[in-house]
């Protein structure tokens, strides 16, 4: 009867699952971009640090985790061993790690019985705190850290330490001579269903995760290059659009963006090249790249002139055990993803990169 229903249902909860997951509203969502951001800036340490960096800088930015119980709804189960690789490979070559929100399912879990089965991913998180080079923000599925008075308890249980958990964090860099912002926050702010939306928590916990553990759905496909970005993405970007000299980075939506594009909408920009150069090899390979991605009558999409200001990390819990996030690494950002590729072992693969210099200095970000 499972399998009849998985195969019944999957189309459609994943459908549903994009449609009805997130309700962004543009207002809000600027509204709350634009005032966290001058918070941040005005009141270092109040909701989320300050950190001046160079080029010998180094960061990995995470997101989505969604820690469970190792049970059928837990959609990071297939992941953890990717998540562990990685973080043990950031941790030897000296990574700052931000993980940015929603790394506990807290909707769907007890607190206790998420601290009894990640021991192993608590203590590879801990190994970054020991060396003062880990910041977590809080996302809509593990608020709990912002607002619970126990959250200190647990976190000394945890960590052996009570950290401070953050709404964002702006890292600032000087690129000769101008400086540039990076501001990082989960990116939930001004989603309806999950800014402080209490009905959508009860339908996560007694509705959606006993018919995930049931039916063995996790509706994070590993498809996301194959889609134009989420309107909630769209909307961060637009915020981002309208800032000088300024990046963000987010997650949430759990859709990997690169410099404002998902993979789908850079192929059809580099078709558009070819065809103008008249690169009949490259318009095959890129027709034929299309072909994969797309279904019959869908339209290439009207692309105006874009900043590549908005990335987002994508997310740690893809249902065939990839993880996806972005490392800003000697002057360079860059999307990364680990996965279980030919060797069958956890392997990091560079999917997009670009200097700093170039984004500070592509189209309005120099004001």
């Amino acid at each position: 009867m499972r399998k009849f229903l998985q195969k019944l249902l999957s189309n459609w909860i994943i459908r549903m699952s994009n449609k009805y997951g997130s309700r962004p509203n543009r207002k809000r969502i600027h509204g709350a971009l634009t005032k966290l951001y001058k918070t941040i800036n005005k009141a270092e340490g109040k909701r989320g640090p300050v950190l001046h960096i160079t080029n010998n800088s180094k960061f990995i930015i995470l997101s989505d985790q969604h820690k469970g119980a190792r049970d059928l709804a837990d959609d990071f189960s297939l992941a953890e061993k990717n998540y562990l690789a990685a973080l043990q490979h950031y941790d030897e070559v000296s990574f700052h790690y931000i993980n940015l929100g929603d790394s506990e399912e807290l909707w769907e879990n007890l607190m206790e019985s998420i601290i009894n089965h990640n021991k192993s991913t608590f203590d590879a998180e801990r190994r970054f705190i020991e060396r003062n080079a880990f910041t977590k923000i809080f996302g809509n599925h593990d608020l709990y850290w912002d607002n619970d008075p126990l959250a200190g308890f647990n976190l000394n249980r945890i960590y052996g330490q009570k950290i401070p958990i953050y709404e964002g964090a702006i890292l600032k860099m000087m690129i000769e001579g101008t400086e540039l912002d990076i501001f990082l926050t989960h990116g939930h702010q001004g989603d309806m269903q999950s800014d402080g939306n209490w009905f959508s928590k009860w339908f996560v916990s007694t509705i959606w995760a006993p018919l995930q553990a049931y039916l063995q759905i996790n509706p994070n496909t590993p498809a996301y290059d194959n889609q134009l970005k989420t309107k909630h993405n769209v909307l961060m970007y637009s915020w981002v659009a309208n800032q000088k000299q300024t990046a963000l980075i987010t997650g949430h939506t759990h859709q990997p963006v690169f410099a404002s594009l998902t993979h789908l909408e850079r192929i059809y920009l580099r078709l558009r090249k070819a065809r103008k150069e008249n690169d009949h090899d490259q318009i095959n390979f890129l027709n034929d790249e299309l072909k994969k991605r797309i279904k019959e009558g869908d339209k290439a999409p009207r692309f105006r002139k874009y900043q590549p200001g908005y990335f987002n990390t994508g997310c740690c819990c893809f249902n065939d055990g990839d993880i996806t996030g972005i490392e800003i690494e000697q002057g360079l950002i860059r999307l990364i993803k680990w996965s279980f590729v030919k060797t069958g072992s956890p392997t990091r693969t560079v999917l997009e990169e670009m200097s700093l210099s170039t984004l500070l200095k592509t189209n309005s970000f120099e004001g």
